[in-house]
């Protein structure tokens, strides 16, 4: 019988490599509880016009990669791409833009998008994302990134570069899409390409191909025509991040690929990682909420990708905890219920206790206790539960110790701290 695989293009952890995994996406979310950013639990899918509504409908996002069906009930639904639309729209339904301002909240778990699988390119991935919605302050925009930064030097990141930009505002944006458009109008596009150009001509910059690359080479930048007002803006944003010490360059080609994207945006590269370089990015969405039928507020917010870092974390050569060893592994002799209850005794005290089932020899036993990367070791035999003195055992140096069983789970909680997070 043919064994079952994964669906192509999708990735998932298993140990020993998935405690890194939950160690970067801990890390990322530390950070930003760190900055006052609190949980919002999003469904995995929404109603399709919302993203087609928020992400943009000239998007590849929307027009090739989305993952869209019909349910029993016969409404179009369509599992998220990305995380902004539903936090805003969590944000809407449940009137949290009438509350305290700015929201500010964080989220993770799995996305899906249809793409072409590579490194570091899937189907189904992972992110972290912030948003904070409610004030238009340049130093809301930088209190985002820095949480970002933060998280990638927490981790140790260090061959990575941010790069900014400015979207600017409406009006930026009207007179720079009426020169581009008419810049526009003297390439020769092909039909789909002239279509998605209709759109949302900004769409173009995220062609790969290298012939419309070369043909938009002298094509107008849109950071020349920024209003004094967005000109200003990002000025206080590159001025803050400066004072914070947060490196950057301005990228005035970038373009976001999606269409929400107003006023600030950036991306992490990291050029260790090829083609898919971006770790993460965002930026400020005003007008967003509205166009969702909520209030007129502005919002920025990023999305990190988990799966991508570690890539990052590994080209680096990062040594990064594993946070999933076992504090004490207990092999039992003849006694296994005594011995169980025991082990679920110092579980109850948080301590992390591995357990040797099943009828095996002493030295099977002790075999799997090296293999479960536990600090300590003990037996558990009739001659111990009638004495009440264990023999605690020290894997990696093979000292040993006295303990009683009365104070078995004092002396490991204290063992715990004394190690820290090494132990």
């Amino acid at each position: 019988m043919a064994k079952f695989q994964a669906p192509k293009g999708v990735s998932e952890y298993f140990p020993p490599r998935s405690a890194h995994f939950e160690y970067i996406r801990q890390t990322i979310i530390d950070a930003a509880k760190g900055s006052g950013y609190e949980l919002m639990e999003l469904p995995v899918f929404e109603e399709t016009e919302l993203f087609a509504r928020g992400v943009g409908e000239s998007t590849d996002v929307v027009r090739k990669e989305m993952y869209t069906f019909e349910d029993r009930g016969g409404r179009s639904i369509t599992l998220r791409p990305e995380g902004t639309a539903g936090v805003m729209r969590a944000t809407i339904e449940h009137n949290l833009d009438r509350g305290q301002l700015p929201v500010k909240v964080y989220y993770s778990g799995a996305f899906f998008r249809a793409e072409r699988p590579q490194a570091g390119r899937y189907r189904q991935f992972y992110q972290v994302g912030v948003e904070a919605i409610g004030l238009s302050d340049p130093l809301i925009d930088v209190e985002v990134i820095a949480v970002a930064d933060r998280a990638f030097r927490q981790l140790g990141l260090k061959n990575y570069r941010l790069e900014i930009t400015s979207l600017g505002d409406s009006l930026t944006r009207a007179n720079y899409l009426n020169d581009l458009r008419t810049y526009i109008s003297k390439i020769d596009l092909d039909e789909e390409t002239a279509a998605r150009a209709e759109i949302n001509p900004l769409r173009l910059f995220d062609d790969k191909r290298d012939a419309i690359k070369a043909a938009l080479v002298n094509a107008p930048v849109l950071m020349d025509y920024l209003t004094p007002e967005s000109a200003q803006d990002f000025a206080a944003v590159q001025a803050a991040l400066t004072d914070l010490n947060i490196s950057f360059v301005v990228n005035k080609r970038m373009v976001r690929g999606l269409d929400y994207y107003t006023g600030t945006a950036f991306e992490f590269v990291h050029e260790g990682l090829g083609a898919q370089s971006g770790i993460g990015g965002g930026g400020r969405y005003d007008g967003l909420m509205s166009q969702l039928g909520g209030a007129n507020l502005s919002g920025i917010g990023f999305g990190l990708g988990v799966d991508r870092i570690l890539l990052a974390c590994e080209v680096e050569g990062l040594s990064l905890p594993d946070n999933s060893g076992l504090d004490l592994f207990i092999v039992p002799l003849g006694n296994a219920p005594e011995a169980l209850a025991i082990a679920e005794s110092l579980r109850d005290r948080g301590i992390r206790v591995g357990f040797a089932y099943g009828d095996r020899s002493l030295k099977g036993a002790m075999k799997a206790a090296d293999k479960s990367g536990a600090r300590f070791s003990l037996v558990l035999g009739a001659d111990e539960l009638e004495s009440g003195v264990l023999t605690l055992k020290e894997m990696s140096s093979g000292v040993t110790q006295s303990v009683t069983l009365s104070a078995l789970a004092n002396h490991m909680v204290a063992l715990i701290a004394q190690f820290g997070e090494d132990f």
